[in-house]
């Protein structure tokens, strides 16, 4: 479930049970605010794996001692730095 607070964006993992008490504690609040923009998909980041190729910021990150999963999300971290070296 995604859902935004202060200006952040959050995601959260919940059971359909949970999510249904989530939902039902925010209604009040939902019912009185006003909507500011439509459903909108998953937000990435300037650091997402979009712009770069996955398998050479996992083959530079391997050169340059960095512990990377050969599967799943780069961690924005690693593709930070694989960017501040000039790639």
């Amino acid at each position: 479930m995604s859902f935004g607070l202060d200006g952040r964006d959050y995601e959260i993992d919940l059971t359909d049970a949970n999510a249904e008490e989530l939902r039902k504690a925010l209604d009040k609040y939902v019912e009185a605010g006003r909507k500011v923009g439509g459903v909108r998909g998953r937000r990435r980041g300037s650091s997402s794996v979009a712009d770069v190729d996955p398998k050479a910021v996992r083959a530079w990150a391997a050169a340059k001692g960095y512990e990377v999963s050969n599967r799943g999300r780069v961690p924005a971290a690693v593709i930070e730095a694989y960017r501040a070296a000039g790639n």
